[in-house]
Order: structure tokens, then sequence, then C-alpha cells
């Protein structure tokens, strides 16, 4: 904005000085030669009627030259040239004369309208030629035949006009420097507040909303920064208010939770035992029971679930990393659900990082078995190391390659809807890829897929197989055994490790992909933690 608004004053100063200096040089030239004309024409109107009164027609040679000579003594510098018919006087003998004195010039004197002028270039200097036609002192003003022209040399006012078109041209350098100046000082005082509200804007970008400008003036810029600073004042009001509603908010889900534990650990009790007891209750008291005993299960592990997500909105939630072979990790998170053999997989060895063991196998159990119950088989995993610059490489890399885990199924996939809301909190995909019924027929509690979280963020048991040895319930997106949140559990644990969680809603080849990306740090070697 600075250059612009220089160049713009630049540009009308020199358009306002060129515009100046072209006005006054047109008028200075129009002005000088105006009075030239004026002179030449009088003084010979002048000088002819004085000399022609004693002068007898028709002339000789010698008497015409006599004439055009006394004409020229009161006229200075300038030639006169006399005619009458065929003879021609001059009283310069030396000047030529045919080229300045033109054919129309002598046909408009001939013609007697008066006295006429015509100023012209000969040899590339200018020059202005009057003539007149000598009339008759009579009534009826007849023309005698003789004619007179005066040539003045107009060399001196040329180089007057042009000393001042020169004058004027050197004071456009100081007055566009002077342009510029004030164009400085004019950005300056606009510019300086607009950087001051771009600063403080960008400030309340980058979350300080605390950042204000100094107002001063009541001018427009002024008015702007009242504006914004009342836009920022209520910002951080409304900043304020939502952050302490989320933290009561936060605090409610964690008492709740914590105060639930208690009376579910004893209800599960309760309903452990009625299960074992089943079998030997009537047919509706034995669905009942085991009912009961599936819903409990369900409501422990919504609870826990709301813990592990309060611990994560509370910054609470901390990483037990160790170096772990990945491959090792997936297999038993896998094989402690009972999912070994509903799972392809293409697991190298050697594929080592530094992860909190437990937490990836929250998220390989959210993964697989959301993949299970909503895909259809084949399920895959697979497991990779991409390097920066692509290609997959098994085993260990070096710097700046990363860990990927990808699980797929040959499921209907997702709708399009649930591609952007897959990891949203209580979010339940759409019926039609749920191949699962919604009624727990567990005949013994079934253990959640993210497992009880230690307080401090470190291990917790995780929890067996689900029913049958099909995958655990609230294990991601579900027909309604899960809790919602196991998703959501997921990608925070992929954050926590500094990755991320991906998604393919519909792959050509039918199905869904999450891929688990994560960075691939080392305690070995190159790349030390």
């Amino acid at each position: 904005m600075r250059v612009r608004l220089v160049v713009t004053f630049v540009l009308v100063a020199l358009l306002s000085a060129v515009t100046a200096t072209a006005l006054a040089y047109r008028d200075a030239r129009t002005a000088v030669l105006q009075r030239t004309q004026n002179t030449a024409v009088d003084d010979l109107r002048e000088r002819v009627a004085a000399v022609a009164a004693g002068f007898d027609l028709p002339p000789d040679q010698r008497s015409l030259s006599r004439f055009a000579a006394e004409v020229s003594e009161g006229l200075g510098a300038r030639i006169v040239v006399a005619r009458h018919q065929d003879l021609t006087a001059v009283s310069d003998a030396y000047a030529d004369t045919e080229g300045r004195i033109t054919a129309e010039l002598r046909a408009a004197v001939r013609a007697g309208d008066g006295t006429r002028f015509q100023r012209v270039e000969w040899r590339g200097e200018p020059y202005l030629v009057v003539g007149t036609p000598v009339t008759y002192a009579d009534g009826d003003r007849r023309t005698s035949g003789l004619e007179v022209f005066a040539i003045t040399d107009l060399r001196a006012e040329r180089d007057d006009t042009e000393a001042l078109l020169d004058s004027v041209r050197e004071g456009i350098v100081p007055v566009v420097a002077v342009a510029a100046l004030l164009a400085l000082l004019a950005a300056g005082t606009v510019l300086r507040p607009v950087r001051k509200l771009g600063r403080a804007t960008r400030e309340l970008a980058a979350g300080d909303l605390g950042s204000r400008v100094a107002v001063r003036g009541h001018d427009e810029l002024a008015d702007l920064a009242r504006t914004f600073n009342e836009t920022a004042g209520a910002l951080q009001s409304s900043d304020a208010e939502l952050r302490a509603q989320e933290a009561k908010a936060r605090r409610f889900v964690a008492d709740v939770s914590h105060e639930l534990r208690t009376p579910l650990a004893a209800m599960a009790m309760v309903a452990t035992v009625l299960e074992e007891d089943a079998d030997q209750l009537p047919p509706d008291a034995a669905r009942a029971a085991r009912t009961v005993g599936a819903e409990t299960a369900r409501l422990s592990r919504l609870v826990e679930d709301l813990m592990e997500i309060s611990r994560f909105d509370a910054g609470a939630a901390r990483l037990n990393a160790s170096e772990t072979d990945l491959a090792d990790t997936v297999r038993a998170s896998l094989a402690l659900r009972g999912w070994t053999d509903r799972v392809t997989l293409d697991l190298p060895e050697g594929v080592r990082a530094v992860v909190d063991r437990r937490r990836v196998d929250v998220i390989v159990a959210n993964l697989v078995g959301n993949a299970l119950r909503h895909g259809a088989p084949p399920v895959t995993v697979t497991l990779a190391v991409v390097r920066a610059g692509g290609g997959d490489v098994p085993g260990v890399g070096e710097g700046g390659e990363r860990v990927v885990l990808e699980v797929a199924d040959r499921g209907p996939g997702l709708p399009p809807e649930a591609r952007e809301r897959v990891f949203d909190r209580f979010y339940k995909a759409d019926e039609a890829r749920t191949r699962t019924t919604a009624t727990a027929t567990a005949t013994g509690p079934a253990a959640t897929a993210t497992g009880p979280a230690a307080p401090d963020g470190g291990s917790a048991p995780d929890g067996g197989p689900g029913p049958g040895g099909g995958p655990g319930p609230g294990a991601g997106l579900d027909g309604g055994q899960g809790s919602g949140l196991g998703m959501a559990i997921a990608l925070e644990n992929a954050r926590l490790h500094g990755g991320t969680i991906e998604v393919e809603a519909q792959r050509p080849g039918g199905g869904a992909a999450f891929t688990l990306l994560l960075p691939l740090r080392r305690t070995d070697g190159e790349g030390e933690e």
C-alpha cells in the first residue's frame, strides 16, 4: 500500500506539473507571438503610410528600391520587399526572400483585403512575414498595385519561449521530489495505524484475545480501531464464558463418571452372579439376566470412555512410551480379543518405534473392531514404514519416516456424510453399514476395546474378547453395542503420539480403510529420542 500511495502521489504531481508546463508554454508562446505580430503589423502600416505619401506611381526600379529602403529604415532589423507589377525591390540586397514570402501570402495581399501575416519556417528558422497593399487615398480605397512585405526574424522569441519551457521543465523534478516526500509522510500517517491494526489482528488470530490497538483521533481509522477493540473485547468475553462452561462440563462428566464407578462395580458383580446362574433360571428370567449383564458392561465401558475423553480434554493424558515391536503389539491386541483368525495380517518384522503400547492397543482394537463389526471380510491389517519421499520400506528406516498401519475391509463402505463425522463423539454410522444386531447376547461381561485407563495416563489392563470370540463391544462405529466414543478416543491417542488417523470412505474395490500414521521414533543409534 505504501508503494501504491507514493506512486499515486508522484503520478498526480507529475501529471499536474506536465499539464501546468504545457499550458504555461502555450500561453507564453501565444502571448509573445501575438505581441510580436501586432507590433509588426502596426509598424508596417504606419511606416508604409508615411513613406507612400510622397511616392509617385508608376515607379521605376530605382524609385522602388529607394521606397523599400526608406520603409526599412523605420522598421529596425526587418527586411522590406516592395513589389509593383513586374518590379521587385529588397531593402537588403543580399537577403534571399523568395523562400520566405509564400505564394499564398502574395495572393492574399494582391487581393487587396488588408494587411496579412504568416509565420514560416525557412532553413529551420522561424520568421514572421507581414504584407500589405498600398491603396489610393481617395474615397473608394482602390489598390495602387504596390505591395509591401516586411520579414521579421522570430528566433529571439523562440529562444525566450524555449528558455521558459526549460525553466518550467526543471521545476518538475523538485515538484515530484516534494510530492514523493509528502506521499511518504501521508503513507506513514495512514499506514501506521493500519499496520498496528494488522499486527493486533494477527495476534488475535493466533489466540491472544487480549490484543488491542490504541485509538487516536476521530477519523475513519480511529473508528475502525474502536470497532476492532469492541469486537476483540466481545470475543474475549465469549471465549472466557465458553471456556468456563467447557471446564464445568468436563468436571461434571469426570465427576459423574467417577461417582458411577462404584455402583457400577457392584452392579457388574451382581450381573455376573446372575449370568452364571442364568441356565438355572426360567427362560424369561435368564434372558433378562443376560441383558442386564450386557447393558451393565456397556454402561461400564461408557463410563471408562467418558473418563478417558475427559482426560484428553483436560490435557492430562500422558504417554508411557517405550521402544516397542509394533508387529507384536498388533498381534497381541488381536489375540487378546480373539480376532486373530478373522483378520488377514501383513506385519513385517523389525518395525520398532517408541510408543505407548496400551494406547496403540486401544487404536488397533477400535479400528479392527470397527471393520469387523461394520465391514465385510476379508479384513486386512497392513503395517509398513513409509519414507518422507514415498515408497514402502519394511523394517527400520532413517529419519523422516513414519509408521503406516492400515485396517481395510470389503464392506459397503462409509456414506459420504459419515466420512467427515466418523471421529465425532457419540456418532453412529448408518445402519446400512452395520451387519450385527444391537442386542447383546453375551454370556459374560464383555471388555472394553479401549480398556480402563489409569488416571495418570499409564498402562491399564485390557479386556478380553467379546461374545463368542467376536469383536469386543465399544470398538468404534457400532449399531448400539459400543459407547460411540471409540473412534474419537483412537484419534486422540494417535494425536498424542504426534500422528493421526486418515479414512478412505469408499475404496475402488469396495469397503473402507482407516490408516494410522505415526512418526517413526527410535531410541537406538540413528534418530535417537
